[in-house]
């Protein structure tokens, strides 16, 4: 397993961290525990879940004291059920407190993320797709919400607009039409760069087919129409099922023969997974 470098997770705790104490610090904290005082406290699932993030929630307490001790005692990507210990802390009590509300955050939020994941995850098991996050994600958070993604088994689009060509309608309407955008895109794209077409009408398809590309996104497509989609391109493309994706919708739409099935709700608006600190007595 890959965990995300400090180099990524750093810059942004640290952001998070501020907003939180802003100039004064924890004056709850300051005013009501002794400045020595020390104590154990556990991270805690308080429902089932999927995990992801716990190395992040550490990373909080690494940065704000090194002397605290977090012990992780759960696995990235792991099921979780109401009650497990999740991260066992010892330390400044101060410390412990002042990053509490930091550290619960990323991890509810990605596990969140992962369980949303998981769930769709298992909803196709029975068939060759696979599930996929989109760009649609928090803003500076990008990293994070598609590493979590991974770890509820979906796999990542493209992480931005540098690292694959996804030519949509309105790229399609400047254009001039599917076969000029691909062109023009073949004509600028190097040999590791993918090229994949979103299109909303099996005429659009043909002629994404017909020039070569790589990926098509079937963009809100009826079953009808997938299904029609699928027997047309027979292997030649990877198609990509898009639009309103649910546990409800996406077996019928893995069924029909897709290879991926893109949500950006797994991202966008998965509920944060409920996890919680306590100081042991």
């Amino acid at each position: 397993m890959i965990l995300l470098p400090n180099s990524i997770i750093d810059p942004v705790i640290k952001r998070a961290l501020a907003e939180d104490m802003g100039d004064a610090g924890d004056i709850t904290s300051d005013a009501v525990v002794a400045r020595g005082a020390t104590a154990s406290a556990e991270m805690t699932s308080r429902k089932l879940g999927t995990l992801a993030g716990l190395f992040v929630a550490r990373r909080v307490y690494e940065l704000l004291n090194p002397d605290i001790e977090p012990q992780i005692t759960s696995g990235e990507g792991s099921a979780c059920k109401q009650g497990d210990t999740l991260i066992k802390l010892t330390g400044s009590a101060r410390t412990i407190l002042m990053g509490e509300r930091v550290a619960l955050n990323f991890l509810g939020h990605m596990s969140g993320i992962a369980t949303a994941t998981a769930q769709l995850v298992a909803s196709v098991s029975h068939t060759k797709a696979k599930i996929c996050c989109t760009r649609k994600t928090t803003p500076g958070l990008r990293a994070f919400e598609k590493y979590a993604v991974r770890m509820g088994g979906g796999i990542n689009h493209r992480f931005g607009l540098h690292d694959g060509i996804l030519i949509k309608d309105n790229h399609i309407a400047v254009a001039g039409g599917v076969a000029d955008a691909v062109k023009k895109a073949q004509s600028v794209a190097g040999h590791m760069v993918k090229i994949e077409v979103e299109v909303d009408s099996l005429d659009q398809l043909e002629k994404a087919l017909t020039a070569g590309v790589d990926v098509i996104m079937l963009d809100n497509m009826s079953m009808h129409l997938m299904k029609d989609a699928v027997q047309i391109v027979r292997g030649r493309a990877i198609l990509e099922a898009s639009g309103s994706i649910t546990t409800d919708t996406a077996p019928e739409i893995a069924e029909l023969g897709v290879d991926v099935i893109s949500s950006g709700w797994i991202t966008h608006s998965a509920p944060a997974l409920d996890v919680g600190l306590d100081f042991l007595s």
